[in-house]
């Protein structure tokens, strides 16, 4: 997943950094009033909007997927809270407490961000099929997908970044699947086939 480093250089750009500074204002004057969070943290809070997605795809985020969410908050906050108090785990609580109100204006900006960082249409028109997709074909079509795009799919949907290559130990509850997909459907990534064929190795669970 992301960086501190990564998550701060995204903000060198002066699009990115004024869009992440409205939406923040929203954020802290709507739902954490009063609370202090930096620019770099909050950005960090929305490159965490699909894995909170994902978590309340059962409308309940158990202890174990509140410990992974808040180690990935931990990864990306600046500065490092292991200590203390972190504000991407404090801001991620109210985000998940009142998710519907916010999932929309969120997942706006990370396509905003997203387009910003890639050339979309280099990774679009690939030329592998979605019927010729294996666990060979899958990880040599991530080993030639560009780099950010690749940043960008193991942030979202890995708990590791090695994950993104380990296709055989792939499993996903059939709610959490499908969260995974809308997810992709948000963000405008059912074009892009290193998507569809990194939905399509995972082995769904009822």
């Amino acid at each position: 997943m992301f960086t501190e480093n990564e998550v701060g250089l995204m903000l060198e750009n002066k699009d990115i950094e004024n869009a992440v500074i409205e939406l923040k204002k929203d954020f802290v004057r709507n739902e954490a009033k009063f609370m202090e969070i930096s620019d770099h943290d909050f950005l960090s809070l929305v490159l965490l909007t699909p894995a909170v997605s994902i978590a309340l795809a059962d409308k309940n985020v158990s202890l174990f997927e509140e410990l992974a969410l808040n180690k990935r908050a931990r990864k990306l906050s600046k500065g490092g809270y292991f200590w203390k108090k972190d504000p991407v785990v404090i801001a991620m609580g109210h985000l998940i407490e009142h998710y519907d109100q916010w999932e929309e204006k969120f997942f706006a900006l990370l396509r905003s961000v997203m387009n910003t960082a890639l050339d979309f249409d280099s990774i679009i028109y690939q030329d592998i099929a979605d019927e010729d997709l294996t666990a060979d074909t899958f990880r040599k079509e991530v080993l030639k997908a560009p780099y950010g795009f690749v940043r960008f799919l193991a942030s979202f949907f890995c708990t590791e970044d090695d994950d993104i290559l380990n296709v055989e130990s792939r499993k996903l509850a059939r709610k959490e699947y499908e969260r995974m997909i809308d997810v992709g459907n948000k963000l405008n990534l059912k074009k892009v086939p290193v998507f569809r064929h990194f939905c399509a190795t995972h082995q769904v669970t009822d």
